[in-house]
C-alpha cells in the first residue's frame, strides 16, 4: 500500500493553534465554523492534539502545555497569524461567527480580488478571515482596482 503524502485532505501548510482551553475552542469552530472534530487524543488531563476539518482542509489545534513552549495568544498577548477559510455563504458564516462569540475586525464587503471577506477575532484570540470568492479578477484588474482606490493606509 502507497502512503499519500501529505495525509488526505491536508495541503502543504496545516495551521497548528494552541488555545487556553481545546474542549471549549473544538466546540466552538463545530458551532461558529462549522467544521467537524476528526480526532482527538487526551494527554496529561488535556487536549494534546485535535484535528478538524473545514473548508475543504485540516487545522490542528491543542491546549496549552508552557512547559513545551506550547502557549496561545492570550498567554503570548496576540497573535501574529491569520487563517483564511473560504465558506459557501460568509454573510451567514460571520452571523453565525458573532452569534458565538466572534468580534469583528475588519467589515465584511466586497474585495478588489474577488472574494466578500470579514475579519474576525475568535473567542480564544485567533484571527480569521472568512470569505466567499465571487468573482475571478485577474491580477492587473486588482492592481487597477486598488489604485483607483487610492492609498488606504493611515498615517
Amino acid at each position: 500500500m502507497t502512503v499519500q503524502n501529505p495525509p488526505e485532505g491536508y495541503v502543504g501548510v496545516t495551521p497548528y493553534l494552541t488555545v487556553s482551553d481545546a474542549d471549549a475552542a473544538i466546540g466552538w469552530y463545530v458551532r461558529a465554523l462549522g467544521a467537524e472534530l476528526k480526532y482527538r487524543m487526551a494527554w496529561n488531563g488535556k487536549v494534546g492534539h485535535a484535528e478538524l476539518a473545514i473548508g475543504g482542509g485540516h487545522f490542528m489545534l491543542a491546549d496549552e502545555f508552557p512547559d513545551m513552549g506550547m502557549l496561545g495568544p492570550g498567554s503570548r498577548g496576540g497573535t501574529t497569524v491569520r487563517m483564511l477559510v473560504y465558506v459557501p455563504d460568509v454573510d451567514l458564516a460571520f452571523h453565525q461567527a458573532v452569534t458565538e462569540g466572534a468580534k469583528e475586525l475588519y467589515p465584511l464587503e466586497n474585495k478588489p480580488w474577488g472574494d466578500r471577506s470579514v475579519q474576525i477575532l475568535d473567542p480564544f484570540g485567533h484571527c480569521w478571515t472568512l470569505a466567499t470568492h465571487v468573482e475571478d479578477v485577474a491580477y492587473a484588474e486588482v492592481d487597477a482596482r486598488m489604485a483607483a482606490m487610492g492609498d488606504q493606509s493611515e498615517g
